[in-house]
């Protein structure tokens, strides 16, 4: 049977490629899915040879969101259709889908997404939580609950004001409406825009360059940028001399130091 969730894991460059493997249903997050992708986040979280992560989808597609055969109506069992055990029970329900949204989030790593084709409902929030967003030209985005009558459960509400602004995220959120690759583009949502050709090379190219920088100072990055956005100034301040105490006490510090004297290109080990 075909694996739903593949991982590549290039420890000689330093990131792992992990790509959702549902092709003939546009990579829809299944529960197996869900269950095999918190899986492998949590298995590259703890990988020291990994220091860069990309996200991408199989065929023509990132992600086309929760796989409506498993909510009312379809045929198979999940994690949001209702049952006996009422809303209490969807509500539990949603622990995988959270497991994942902040397995990447919180990730120390940074998480590239590789966009090929339409993110749609929790298929465009998985990409809102990685911490770059390289797109193909095909590729368009949906917040697309609305239209079966459903509230953003993947963290949306969260994370369309902070990326997109209060204004843009109410569009999003009540009309349902696609976002086009340019405008996301000018949105500052994505990176960058490349051909499908040039997808995952550029992805790959953008991953070996992190994953060759000093790993310390990185994690303790994205661990205070996403700690910020909950912090006032003062306090992050405080929290910040602490994360560069660490850095200047690092290996790493003293070996790009000696690089830059050296003229060379420093050789960082983690350490």
């Amino acid at each position: 049977m075909t694996q739903s969730v593949n991982l590549d894991i290039n420890s000689d460059l330093g990131f792992a490629t992990i790509t959702l493997n549902r092709p003939e249903r546009l990579n829809s997050l299944s529960n197996e899915l869900l269950e095999s992708l918190a899986d492998v986040l949590d298995k590259v979280a703890v990988d020291d040879s990994i220091r860069a992560v990309i996200v991408t989808g199989a065929g023509r597609a990132f992600c086309s969101g929760a796989d409506t055969d498993e909510m009312t109506g379809g045929w198979g069992d999940g994690p949001h259709k209702a049952g006996p055990g009422g809303a209490e029970d969807l509500r539990r329900g949603f622990k995988l889908a959270q497991r994942v949204i902040l397995g990447i989030y919180k990730m120390e790593k940074p998480v590239i997404a590789a966009i090929n084709g339409a993110a749609v409902g929790a298929g465009f929030d998985l990409a809102c939580a990685c911490d770059i967003r390289i797109a193909s030209e095909s590729a368009r985005f949906m917040a697309a609950y609305i239209h079966v009558g459903l509230f953003p459960g993947y963290g949306g509400t969260w994370l369309y004001p902070r990326l997109f602004g209060s204004a843009k995220a109410a569009e999003l959120m009540y009309m349902g409406n696609f976002m086009e690759v340019d405008e996301a583009l000018s949105l500052g949502f994505l990176n960058s825009v490349v051909s499908e050709n040039e997808l995952i090379a550029t992805a790959e190219k953008m991953a070996r360059r992190i994953a060759v920088g000093p790993p310390i100072a990185i994690r303790l990055a994205k661990t205070m940028m996403r700690n910020g956005m909950s912090m006032d100034l003062e306090t992050s301040l405080e929290m910040s001399a602490a994360a560069e105490a660490i850095t200047l006490s690092s290996a790493d510090h003293i070996e790009g130091m000696a690089a830059h004297r050296e003229k060379r290109r420093p050789g960082f080990k983690g350490i």
